[in-house]
């Protein structure tokens, strides 16, 4: 796993839409399987500047997102579908058709078939990740168990507790989730995690301890052939992993 030390956060996103860039150029019809969350906004910022700017093509480009809530039309402003339109499809020359974000609304199971039927006949070239306080990825839970494929989860208190600031009341963040499982995340052929601001018990888990944990699901990024994680420097040196 290689570990890239950023100066700060819009460092990190700089050096993180670097990795994207690349994979964009050398591929330009692969696939990007992409996150939403604080971490990878200020990538995607960059990215959507790249493209204006400099020429950055996504014209050919699909992509597969790792999740979305469930019981928020696409059009509510806290779905996923909502957010990536607006922190990054919206700003580049994608063409939505080929964006596939789950549907978080209607029949689950049928959508969980659908979304795994994604899954099933796409190659994700990289996968960006952000990760939980407690070390989520996707909405891949820690317990005893980890899932294959796309599945729902009950998401934990302390999810719905970190994510009560995007919402007018706790009570209104959706308590389940659809999610890529563990197994997919893995078999994209290069993994990409931004981690910065108080995600020092997970960074610590995930880049001090010598331990895949099921109860830290970020650790099994030590398992891939091909992972990189961006870290924030501050982060870096409270956790001891840098002086």
């Amino acid at each position: 796993m290689k570990v890239i030390v950023a100066k700060d956060y819009d460092d990190a996103a700089k050096k993180a839409a670097d990795i994207i860039e690349k994979v964009v150029r050398d591929n330009p019809t692969c696939t990007l399987g992409l996150a939403t969350g604080s971490s990878p906004v200020g990538m995607y910022k960059e990215l959507a500047r790249r493209c204006k700017e400099e020429g950055l093509d996504f014209s050919k480009i699909h992509s597969v997102n790792l999740d979305e809530y469930v019981g928020l039309e696409p059009t509510h402003d806290q779905s996923y579908r909502y957010f990536m339109n607006d922190n990054l499809f919206d700003h580049i020359n994608i063409d939505k058709a080929n964006t596939y974000v789950a549907k978080g609304v209607g029949d689950v199971a049928a959508n969980l078939k659908e979304f795994n039927e994604v899954l099933d006949k796409t190659d994700i070239e990289i996968q960006v990740l952000g990760v939980g306080p407690d070390g989520h990825l996707g909405f891949n839970e820690p317990g005893d168990t980890l899932y294959d494929g796309a599945h729902e989860e009950t998401l934990e208190d302390s999810t719905i507790e970190a994510n009560k600031r995007f919402f007018a009341s706790k009570e209104e963040v959706p308590t389940h989730a659809v999610t890529m499982g563990m197994g997919n995340i893995m078999r994209a052929k290069a993994l990409l995690m931004i981690i910065g601001g108080n995600k020092k018990a997970a960074a610590t888990k995930l880049l001090i301890e010598d331990k895949i944990d099921p109860h830290c699901p970020a650790t099994f990024m030590r398992l891939h052939r091909d992972a990189t994680v961006v870290i924030e420097e501050s982060l870096a040196k409270e956790i001891g992993y840098i002086q």
